[in-house]
């Protein structure tokens, strides 16, 4: 063969048999199909899935080093009987086309595939004859049955020409042939034409990814037995890698317990280290290196904030490379990336080792950057790991953020990250993040002690917008001290600054962190309502109940819902009560805020409402939650209305002496509350009444409020019961509760009115009374009173008892004989207007079908319906949601 023959053409085909073009015998190894270990698991959805490489002409297994790309594939192959299927390793990055084309040549012989004598044989390693790939391509399509082509380690095939002469014949050989390549990157074939076109099959690093079920069988087979819940562990650690879990499960297999060592295992100090760093790291250049390194402090990122840790400017065409080339850098959208977590673990480790003193300031650089940018979570996050608390104090404040202590998704995040704040950090914002975290924790004194010298450090600064953030948020822990000691007026003095200080401070700041107002309107209001100024309190709460709704808000809009229910409730309203105090129960939940969230006044009205239903039971477990309440949320009003509740239900269970010892404690605040003197009071009296102190109990009515109506009432009943019926209606007649109160202040006063009668011999006017009485407390269920009335109102009654009224327990002597009481059922959600159309129809024992027809909807919707009734009834058949629907008054 002449010199120009063997530039141009090729060598007859049995030359193949000795060497390749360099003269060198081929290198047997790299046609076998890799061995796979004893502890390999085979994964049917992956085997499934690349079944379909028999359907489509290319196949492609893209994933990063070690995610078992060739292990797959090879035991697919091992499966694939009677089909030929040539399997080829690519050789180091730079073989040119002649060397590929002729190892390809060789592995088709070498599987039975005939090619004839014109396909030729490439005799120089670099280039190849354009005839080759034509005539491969001609004696595919001929094929009656397709050779399945296996390309391993493709991402070491750099050159173009070759992607462009496989591409030629894939296209060109028709059914006759199957590519599959295994590959880290993209290969430079035009995937997207074959993947339009439905041809293409793909298998990425995401489905290679192992899950927690098929973790714990590959664990089992290296003969550990994991729980679910530290395979679900492991994965998440590894995100699903296999070459990481089975270098674990080799590692934990030579250590005494197994388990913690999958659980604590140091990434640094293992042989996931060296495989990250020799198949990862060490392939990249030096400068791809550096940037690893100094990313590897971040979680997520943008190509800007690598820039600004790493001090270059082309970190977006890097970092796109790198994930291109799955180089464990993943690309999550948006511009964002994050590092592999084990691999970031590993870098870290390595950047202490080579550039110690670095990550500090690498941390304070992001951390810069992201504050600007408007990240503040992530730049307080940073701000913390370089150490510098005077700057993540200063970002918190400055941003009008300290909030974030008391309320929204991060409030335990927050406290979390300062509770590591050192005393060595001086200034205004450290001293105001710690009187936020002690204030936070009910901790007054302390709390106090950091604001007086926030305050005292604030005298120093100019009229900067900084400086107005921080006195805003000096207010806003002013307000929260106001309301946890009882004082209105300092709640007062903080609120009227803070509207002075909104002028001063960013539109923008302020419509971040709406939780600010918030907070500062809830606890305005909480304090106006244990100074008893209903009205004003209703203003301020219901500010903040009608913003608009976000997790940074839930926790003061609940708390203001249930504040409002309680403003109803002590003014007769049950129902108005109840209906809110619902809603501020759904607020959190449907948020997701971590417990205890909330002041749980909302639990506290729905007990109270229970007691005066006399579902005491029920009152009885909504009290037993109060416990998980937010401390910040601990105030007078939630302490005293507790105590209140509590010795209510005590009465109603008839134990006077327990009911006195709920009360006895006097709730701390630095201004009497005129609703709850009157209430303790009366509780007090109506304890000594039952005991037979009639003297006792009048003398403690001088105690009680007239301007507070439902005391007035309360002392009116009292008075009567010792005798002084004259006196308790003309103080009924004074304060005219009537018009001004609802039901569980009017039908007292109502009875009050008629046992007066009663006893004044005035039957007509008496039963009048009682029947009016009846009507109002039967849209609220209200019960207790007529409990409580004793045997005189028995008379008016007559035999024919309202159900309403003797669901639960009567008064001895006041009604029909006492029956076995049973716990009342729990609480239950309110019915749709189609669930209690539904219920109404499941009263008339229609059937599923009979309910369809009559509304005219389909028997799944009508089941659909009885299902939601059920659970809202806590039910499980149909005639208990009847009776349970009867019980609540419903039907």
């Amino acid at each position: 063969m002449s010199a120009v023959a063997g530039l141009e053409g090729d060598d007859p085909p049995e030359a193949e048999d000795r060497a390749d073009p360099h003269g060198d015998p081929f290198l047997r190894t790299r046609f076998a199909v890799p061995a796979r270990p004893v502890t390999f698991l085979r994964r049917e959805r992956l085997t499934r899935h690349l079944d379909q490489a028999l359907r489509t002409p290319l196949t492609m297994i893209n994933g990063a080093p070690g995610a078992g790309k060739t292990l797959l594939v090879a035991d697919w192959v091992a499966h694939r009987d009677g089909l030929p299927v040539a399997w080829l390793t690519t050789d180091a990055a730079g073989d040119g086309p002649g060397m590929f084309w002729a190892y390809l040549l060789r592995a088709l012989r070498g599987v039975g595939v005939p090619l004839p004598a014109d396909t030729g044989v490439p005799a120089d390693a670099n280039r190849v004859s354009p005839a080759l790939p034509a005539r491969l391509a001609a004696e595919l399509t001929a094929r009656e049955r397709p050779v399945v082509v296996v390309l391993d380690e493709f991402d070491r095939v750099t050159a173009p020409e070759i992607a462009e002469q496989l591409e030629f014949v894939l296209h060109h050989a028709g059914p006759g042939l199957r590519l599959v390549l295994v590959t880290r990157t993209e290969p430079l074939l035009p995937l997207h034409r074959y993947r339009l076109a439905g041809e293409l099959t793909e298998i990425r690093g995401a489905e290679l990814a192992f899950t927690p079920d098929e973790a714990a069988e590959l664990m089992e087979l290296h003969g550990l037995r994991l729980p679910p819940t530290a395979s679900r562990a492991l994965v998440e650690r590894t995100r699903g890698w296999a070459a990481g879990l089975r270098l674990c499960a080799l590692a934990a297999g030579q250590s005494p317990d197994p388990e913690a060592y999958l659980k604590e295992f140091e990434a640094d100090r293992s042989a996931i280290a060296d495989f990250l760093l020799g198949e990862v790291l060490k392939r990249q250049d030096a400068q791809t290196q550096d940037l690893l390194l100094r990313v590897s402090v971040l979680d997520r990122f943008s190509p800007g904030l690598a820039n600004a840790v790493t001090g270059r400017d082309d970190a977006e065409a890097v970092l796109a490379r790198l994930s291109r080339g799955n180089a464990f850098v993943e690309h999550l959208g948006h511009g964002l990336y994050r590092l592999h977590p084990l691999f970031a673990e590993i870098l870290r480790a390595h950047l202490r080792m080579r550039r110690p003193g670095l990550e500090p300031g690498l941390h304070r650089r992001a951390a810069e950057w992201l504050r600007r940018s408007g990240f503040l979570s992530e730049a307080l996050g940073h701000g913390a790991a370089a150490g510098d608390w005077e700057f993540t104090a200063g970002a918190l404040v400055d941003d009008l953020a300290i909030g974030q202590f008391f309320t929204g998704l991060r409030s335990d995040a927050v406290a979390e990250l300062f509770s590591r704040m050192g005393r060595e950090s001086t200034g205004p914002a450290p001293e105001l993040v710690r009187a936020a975290g002690r204030l936070a924790r009910c901790e007054l004194d302390g709390g106090l002690a950091h604001l007086r010298r926030a305050q005292h450090e604030l005298m120093e600064y100019d009229g900067t917008s900084d400086e107005a953030a921080a006195r805003l948020s000096c207010a806003l822990l002013e307000a929260l001290a106001a309301r946890l000691t009882g004082a209105p007026a300092r709640a007062e003095d903080a609120a009227r600054a803070a509207e002075r200080l909104r002028e001063a401070v960013p539109d923008d700041l302020l419509e971040r962190h709406p939780e600010l107002t918030a907070l500062l309107l809830d606890h305005l209001g909480s304090t106006r309502l244990w100074a008893g100024h209903f009205e004003k309190a209703r203003a301020a709460l219901s500010t903040v109940a009608d913003s608009a709704p976000g997790a940074a808000t839930a926790l003061p809009r609940e708390d203001s819902l249930g504040r409002l229910a309680l403003i109803d409730y002590l003014n007769g309203w049950l129902g108005r009560a109840e209906h809110k105090a619902r809603e501020a129960l759904r607020e959190t939940e449907r948020f997701g805020l971590p417990r205890p969230s909330g002041s749980g006044v909302e639990r506290l009205v729905l007990a109270a409402v229970a007691v005066d239903r006399d579902e005491l039971g029920q009152a009885q477990a909504l009290l037993d939650t109060l416990a998980d309440t937010h401390p910040a949320m601990r105030d007078p009003v939630l302490r005293a209305g507790r105590a209140l509740t509590t010795a209510r239900l005590h009465l109603a269970r008839g134990d006077p002496g327990a009911a006195l010892k709920a009360v006895e404690p006097e709730v701390p605040a630095d201004v009497v509350s005129p609703w709850a003197r009157g209430g303790t009071t009366l509780v007090a009296a109506a304890a000594h009444l039952i005991e037979g102190r009639e003297e006792t109990a009048a003398g403690l009515l001088l105690d009680v409020p007239d301007e507070q109506v439902a005391c007035a009432v309360g002392a009116a009943r009292i008075q009567l019961a010792t005798g002084r019926a004259a006196a308790a209606v003309r103080l009924l007649d004074r304060v005219r509760p009537e018009g001004r109160a609802g039901p569980a202040v009017t039908v007292r006063a109502a009875l009050v009115r008629a046992q007066a009668a009663d006893e004044a011999g005035d039957g007509v006017s008496a039963r009048g009374l009682v029947v009016r009485a009846l009507e109002e407390a039967r849209r609220e269920r209200l019960r207790r009173p007529f409990r409580e009335a004793g045997p005189w109102i028995r008379p008016y009654l007559g035999t024919a008892w309202p159900h309403w009224l003797t669901t639960g327990r009567l008064a001895p002597g006041a009604g029909p004989p006492r029956r076995r009481h049973e716990p009342p059922p729990p609480v239950y959600e309110e019915l749709s207007g189609r669930e209690r159309d539904v219920l109404r129809r499941l009263a008339l024992t229609m059937s599923t079908q009979e309910i369809a027809a009559d509304l005219y909807v389909s028997v799944n919707t009508v089941k659909t319906h009885l299902k939601s009734v059920y659970r809202k009834l806590s039910v499980n058949r149909r005639n208990e949601a009847v009776r349970r629907a009867r019980d609540l008054d419903l039907l």
